[in-house]
């Protein structure tokens, strides 16, 4: 029997990178897709599709269906929602869904893409995946992948769900349309007017290094019990900045708003949201604001150590999503 590979979110961002890394593996794989989803690219692939949902506990269970490993990337990774209730019905329920039915088909592997966010601010910085996580969470997002993690957490008790969890870092890399790369394109064609939170620190990884050690941890026999923080370079948002703007040639923004302004600046751009229905304004939501004035330091090293993953440097990470971008 073929060895078989479901991979929900295949169409995302990180399983578009994913998807082309593992088919040149030469591994069997199958994809749950929305009809509405653009499928041209795992079609070329040679990607098995299942039509269906993770909202829909029938299409599932027939994507499911004959498949040993299952990667869950499907989640609503943003930080503003016209309506914020999505992100429960796919980020919690959606992977309740998921788990549930690979455990109920016996699957050998279930890996879990979590996020660095859901550890909020930990004692320890920086953190790594073996840190208690703090007592916050500072976005919706945040929040409900924090709840999908202890979901699936229950199902690796309750019913023996061989589980691993990878935490990626922000991540960068050609064809990102989500926060890290809608940011880059904002600084390079000049729609950044300020900079803003500039002395905090994100962890920043490139889209490569996150479908690698995906693809690492697939090709080994003892993945589950593995948890793994995927993610390098700390940066300060002055730093990433300076460093978009060497490699573009593009001005950085040079006016630097108070962190106190910018938290003003996105509540009444996030208020504004709730009524025309578009996102904030520069990205500059509530959520935001929250998760990047606390900062993120994380320390994926233990992931270089076990799987012998060998990070993207960063200058190629921003590089990439420049080129991307223009």
């Amino acid at each position: 029997m073929t060895d078989r590979i479901l991979l929900t979110g295949a169409t995302g961002f990180i399983g578009r990178h994913l998807a082309r890394r593992l088919a040149a593996d030469g591994l069997s794989l199958r994809a749950l897709v929305r009809p509405t989803s653009d499928t041209a690219e795992l079609q070329s692939l040679d990607v098995e599709l299942a039509e269906g949902d993770v909202t829909d506990w029938g299409s599932v269970c027939t994507a499911i269906d004959g498949c040993q490993r299952v990667v869950h990337l499907a989640n609503i990774y943003s930080m503003w929602e016209p309506d914020p209730s999505v992100y429960r019905q796919i980020n919690v329920e959606g992977t309740r869904r998921v788990a549930q039915a690979a455990a109920e088909a016996g699957v050998d592997l279930f890996l879990h893409v979590s996020s660095v966010v859901v550890f909020g601010r930990p004692d320890e910085v920086p953190f790594h995946e073996r840190c208690a996580p703090g007592q916050v969470r500072f976005s919706e997002y945040a929040r409900t992948k924090f709840e999908a993690d202890r979901v699936v957490e229950q199902f690796a008790v309750s019913h023996r769900l061989p589980l691993a969890i990878l935490y990626p870092a922000s991540v960068l890399g050609p064809g990102d349309t989500k926060s890290s790369g809608r940011y880059v394109d904002d600084i390079v064609h000049r729609r950044l007017p300020m900079a803003v939170f500039s002395d905090d620190v994100m962890t920043w990884v490139h889209v490569d290094d996150v479908a690698d050690a995906i693809a690492r941890l697939l090709g080994r026999d003892d993945t589950a019990g593995a948890r793994y923080v995927v993610g390098k370079h700390r940066l300060t948002m002055h730093q990433i900045n300076k460093l978009i703007g060497e490699i573009s040639g593009v001005r950085a923004p040079r006016l630097e708003m108070p962190d106190w302004m910018a938290r003003l600046t996105a509540r009444v751009l996030t208020g504004l949201s709730t009524i025309t229905g578009r996102p904030p304004l520069w990205g500059l939501s509530v959520d935001v604001a929250r998760t990047l004035a606390h900062s993120i330091q994380a320390d994926g090293s233990r992931v270089e150590r076990d799987l012998g993953l060998r990070y993207t440097d960063i200058r190629t990470a921003v590089a990439d999503t420049i080129r991307s971008a223009r």
